[in-house]
């Protein structure tokens, strides 16, 4: 059975398919302005919405083919998303490289990739018909929205304030166990730690994830500190590691980010090594750790 869209005020909760789990995530509309954020939810809710006409423009948080997954279903709509975020949807081969399977040594992750593209999200290049950048406010006939640039998690990374209903939508920054997610070439933990801290300052009533099945009404700050707090547990666990010179394959091999590797081996490891070397970068900057001659060494 799938689940009940959850309507609040002029805005809709269509949650996304397996609890909005990758390759998931939910979907917001505003039937006033015909408009769906991310949509990678429901196929069959998403198709009747078209087939109605009641969809007129697509908006993105940001390039990840989880939020792209039905974009294919509604090419003559509209399309608005971050500049920066646009690269990798312009051009196939940027979508390649923003995954970091660009280089020598990837062929097997690629041609994954591009069956993927091929078969499931039916990638075509899109260029965005308007470029939202941080501070726009939209008015969507029923409710106003405010575009807040929150890049961390990827470069033009958006979320989004729904200002009367008092809603924010998140996209992936989840407020979930794992944390932020800064595996991608071109993610920044720094910009992500700065992006939080801007979303715990709006004053929403109703937080709305992009992987999180239900709204968060309650706990919110509570919420955001523990979420905050798993890039400070990662860099401790890096460092109680380096109690003795380390190389980056041995860090990358004890999985402190992932916890337990998963098939296929190689997607995953390319993942775990991203979020290390950006938490060895800033231990260096932070003059925690220091690099010498290959190794890692904590610094006392």
């Amino acid at each position: 059975m799938e689940p009940e869209q959850i309507q609040i005020g002029p805005v809709s909760l269509i949650p996304g398919n397996k609890g909005a789990k990758f390759p998931y995530c939910n979907s917001l509309y505003v039937e006033t302005a015909g408009l769906i954020i991310d949509p990678s939810s429901n196929r069959k809710v998403l198709e009747t919405l078209y087939r109605e006409q009641k969809i007129q423009t697509v908006c993105l948080t940001h390039w990840h083919e989880d939020h792209i997954r039905f974009f294919h279903l509604l090419d003559d709509c509209g399309f608005w998303m971050s500049e920066a975020d646009s690269v990798p949807l312009s051009n196939p081969r940027d979508f390649i490289k923003w995954y970091g399977f660009g280089g020598p040594g990837f062929a097997d992750l690629r041609r994954t990739l591009e069956a993927r593209m091929a078969s499931e999200i039916h990638f075509k290049p899109r260029i965005p018909d308007r470029l939202l950048a941080d501070g726009d406010i939209i008015d969507l006939g029923s409710v106003s929205m405010e575009v807040i640039a929150t890049p961390g998690h990827s470069p033009g990374h958006l979320s989004f304030f729904f200002r009367e209903p008092s809603i924010l939508f998140l996209g992936d920054y989840s407020l979930d166990a794992f944390g932020p997610w800064t595996g991608d070439p071109f993610a920044d933990i720094d910009q992500c730690i700065a992006s939080i801290n801007r979303l715990r300052q709006v004053p929403a009533d109703i937080l709305i994830a992009g992987h999180r099945p239900q709204p968060i009404t309650s706990d919110a700050d509570k919420r955001w500190e523990r979420y905050l707090h798993t890039i400070t547990i990662r860099e401790e666990e890096i460092l109680d590691f380096l109690g003795e010179p380390r190389t980056l394959d041995e860090i990358i091999d004890q999985w402190i980010i992932l916890k337990i590797p998963k098939q296929p081996i190689a997607y995953f490891r390319l993942g775990e090594k991203a979020h290390i070397e950006k938490h060895l970068a800033r231990l260096i900057r932070h003059e925690a750790v220091r690099l010498e001659e290959g190794c890692y060494h904590r610094v006392r």
